[in-house]
């Protein structure tokens, strides 16, 4: 069970566009974002701001801890941000993102049809003209008003008309679980993923089925148990199961916060039995426990203030692990994965039992198994 961090927070409303690449579209694409409120928030003590994605780029400024960034697009592991009035990048490494995000947008491309096409000051032909772009070059589309495209032209910001720009959305990115083949009828998936088998720090990512297409819906940092992934979890060892797993309970010391899973409510007399010689091992009961049990994990704590049952175990087989759950904490954990109370919240919210939901865990190295 582990401990959760809870950030502090600005919130940062994120535009409405497609953002490809600058320049001629390929290698790597960035993800642009639909409309969200997410708050993206500095984590190191003092961030470098560079000028484009990638170590090799030169400084332009920096950011400090707990300050809040104004987040364009995500190239890889760099966000694309707006610093002072100029486009800038920041490693996403020391940036935590917190809130739901919407899934990103399909790559698009902008091509210019027109011999020349004037780039203008403002969406008008009453604006003065900048500069041109020729028959055939590739444009880095912000937004677009009206009949007007905004564009990123020569790091200063134009805009050409969309008469003479062909737009055409290109394949998106294959997702992680597109590759996946034991999920059968899920059409929700969190998956929670480690470097290896050793690292307590994972990272979080839910995806859903809309249509017939996977879509991510949200990607957070969370925490596994003290000791890393399992390998074959055994009571106690402190460290969380890797598998794939259905939805159970969710559950809370507060009012249900709007999940459509069955919800149960904590008392000061809920326990999970981890007696491994009990008839009720691995199981929710009541305090007394007049001799049913010796051993039993408290629920009435800060950890479980939201959460759900991961169904691990469910045959309830003596010392192979107990109390398994997905709650809040940002330290580590006995057995379980844990993620901050906002993260949690928006989980709960988003699951469905409807939609089958399963939660696999893994080494990244091992995801080929699913």
């Amino acid at each position: 069970m582990k401990k959760l961090m809870v950030g502090m927070a600005l919130t940062a409303t994120l535009a409405t566009a497609v953002t490809p690449g600058f320049g001629s579209i390929g290698g790597n694409q960035e993800k642009a974002y639909a409309a969200a409120t997410v708050t993206y928030k500095v984590t190191a003590s003092k961030l470098n701001v560079r000028s484009g994605a990638g170590t090799t780029y030169g400084i332009i400024g920096s950011v400090v801890k707990g300050q809040t960034l104004s987040v364009m697009s995500k190239s890889g592991s760099w966000y694309k941000i707006n610093y002072n009035g100029r486009t800038g990048y920041v490693s996403s490494d020391y940036v935590q993102a917190s809130g739901t995000t919407t899934p990103p947008a399909e790559s698009t491309m902008y091509t210019v049809t027109a011999s020349t096409l004037n780039v203008r000051s403002g969406a008008g032909t009453n604006y003065a003209s900048i500069g041109s772009v020729t028959k055939g070059q590739k444009l880095s589309v912000v937004s677009k008003s009206g009949s007007w495209y905004k564009i990123n032209y020569n790091g200063r910001t134009g805009y050409v008309s969309s008469d003479y720009v062909q737009a055409s959305a290109t394949t998106s990115p294959k997702l992680v679980v597109d590759s996946f083949k034991t999920l059968g009828n899920a059409q929700q998936v969190i998956l929670v993923t480690a470097d290896n088998y050793d690292t307590k720090s994972a990272k979080i990512q839910t995806f859903e089925k809309v249509d017939g297409k996977w879509k991510q819906v949200l990607t957070a940092n969370g925490v596994l148990g003290q000791k890393g992934f399992a390998l074959s979890k055994k009571e106690g060892d402190m460290e969380s199961p890797t598998g794939k797993y259905t939805i159970g309970t969710a559950f809370g010391r507060y009012a249900n916060p709007g999940t459509k899973l069955p919800y149960r409510k904590i008392t000061a007399n809920d326990v999970w039995v981890d007696d491994s010689k009990s008839s009720l091992y691995n199981t929710w009961q009541q305090k007394p426990a007049n001799g049913r049990w010796t051993s039993a994990e408290n629920m009435d704590i800060p950890a479980y203030d939201y959460g759900f049952v991961i169904n691990y175990n469910e045959s309830r087989t003596p010392g192979k692990g107990s109390a398994i759950f997905f709650h809040v904490g940002t330290n580590y954990t006995a057995g379980c994965t844990a993620t901050s109370k906002e993260q949690v919240v928006s989980i709960l919210k988003w699951l469905n039992p409807e939609k089958n939901p399963v939660i696999i865990q893994s080494p990244v190295s091992e995801l080929d198994k699913y």
